[in-house]
């Protein structure tokens, strides 16, 4: 998905992705350094034997899933330190054969298997994290007074091209447009498509009830759309039209409207309610639109941007151009409030999005329901990583 649900940072500047929040989206607009990796040893992560390892088997045995069906020579990813898909392989069938419900079991298997490594870059260990979740949405697949916000499927005039497919310095940049001519020119822009003018009007996947509420899913990438004909239709992210993003947040902070102490989801959607004629005006300086498709049977959680599940308060998204999908984080952050405690535990890189950007960065997903919008919209923490790599590579 890349950045399936919602982010809270990016309101503010832009800081978070889009759950699957979202997407990759458009060019990065600034050079980042590359990761610098240091071997430690597992005695050096901070609350190593205090993890339960509850709900991670379940988001590492995803990955596993995944490594496994691709090439044994494929590289790792973006993270040329983590060898090759070969090498991983091993270390998840030994995975898949142990018991995964003991947390010492599991603790032994990354002690005999793996070697963590800190993760920096341009001499800096700590980094942003910040938090996103899955949210609930109301609408109709029929058009009626009430649900009359369209959420559209990705029409089939719209290119999303990889650049790392043609240079490998632009792995994990992407840029979308319509095909003139032979020629890619740039897609319709958010204004122009909530206001009707492109050509797939008739392209509409749901109807929801709030221009706020699409708005925010746009940011999202993907929600759970309670019906109101009965039952529940989950979407995921399909496309976007390759505008670049921007923060509404910082677009209030500009106007002076907010500061970056009052800026919040919470204070931007109240302004935007309280502004009803200057909300679409607002909107549509972020110039990103996202597109959406019905998922069907999805395991548990929204599909990240590796392709697989996201596991509540164990998926994390990353820069998917430095880091890579399937590598097995220990974390070390501050948690938000209400919690007191350090969030010390094991995650997997399972996602990104276009305002994820940095070796040091991160967005915990925190799942859906009313503590995970808490805990997603508090989070705006200093932390670290440790990369786990399988004992036969790693940083020379």
């Amino acid at each position: 998905m890349m950045k399936a649900v919602l982010c809270f940072s990016v309101f503010l500047l832009g800081a978070c992705s889009l759950f699957q929040a979202s997407p990759d989206q458009g060019l990065a607009e600034e050079a980042y350094a590359p990761p610098v990796l240091t071997a430690a040893s597992f005695a050096q992560l901070p609350g190593w034997g205090q993890d339960d390892f509850s709900g991670f088997a379940q988001a590492f045995s995803r990955s596993c899933d995944r490594m496994a069906k691709q090439p044994a020579e494929r590289a790792f990813g973006a993270l040329k330190d983590a060898g090759t898909y070969g090498d991983w392989q091993g270390a998840c069938a030994v995975f898949a054969a142990s018991p995964q419900n003991d947390p010492r079991i599991l603790r032994a298997f990354f002690e005999t298997y793996f070697t963590p490594y800190a993760v920096s870059a341009d001499g800096e260990s700590e980094g942003l994290f910040t938090g996103y979740y899955e949210a609930s949405l109301h609408g109709s697949r029929v058009r009626t007074p009430k649900y009359n916000v369209p959420l559209y499927v990705r029409a089939d005039d719209l290119v999303m091209v990889d650049l790392g497919e043609f240079r490998e310095e632009l792995k994990g940049q992407r840029i979308a447009g319509r095909v003139v001519g032979g020629n890619l020119k740039p897609y319709e822009s958010r204004e122009e498509i909530v206001a009707g003018r492109w050509p797939h009007n008739d392209k509409v996947l749901v109807w929801l009830d709030d221009p706020v509420d699409a708005f925010f899913v746009q940011i999202q990438g993907s929600g759970v759309v309670e019906l109101a004909e009965g039952g529940v239709m989950r979407i995921g992210y399909a496309g976007q039209n390759g505008h670049p993003y921007y923060a509404i947040g910082r677009e209030l902070i500009k106007r002076g409207e907010l500061t970056k102490d009052t800026v919040s989801m919470e204070s931007i959607r109240a302004w935007l309610e309280a502004n009803p004629y200057q909300a679409d005006e607002l909107m549509n300086a972020n110039a990103s639109y996202v597109f959406f498709k019905e998922l069907e049977g999805e395991d548990g959680g929204p599909m990240g941007g590796e392709g697989v599940a996201l596991t509540p308060e164990r998926s994390v998204a990353v820069d998917r151009s430095l880091m890579a999908y399937g590598l097995p984080l220990w974390v070390d952050l501050e948690a938000p409030a209400p919690a007191s405690a350090r969030l010390q535990r094991m995650m997997v890189a399972q996602d990104t999005g276009g305002a994820i950007r940095g070796a040091v960065r991160g967005d915990v997903f925190w799942g859906r329901g009313a503590r995970a919008e808490q805990m997603a919209g508090a989070m705006k923490s200093k932390g670290r990583y440790w990369a786990l790599l399988p004992r036969r590579v790693g940083a020379q």
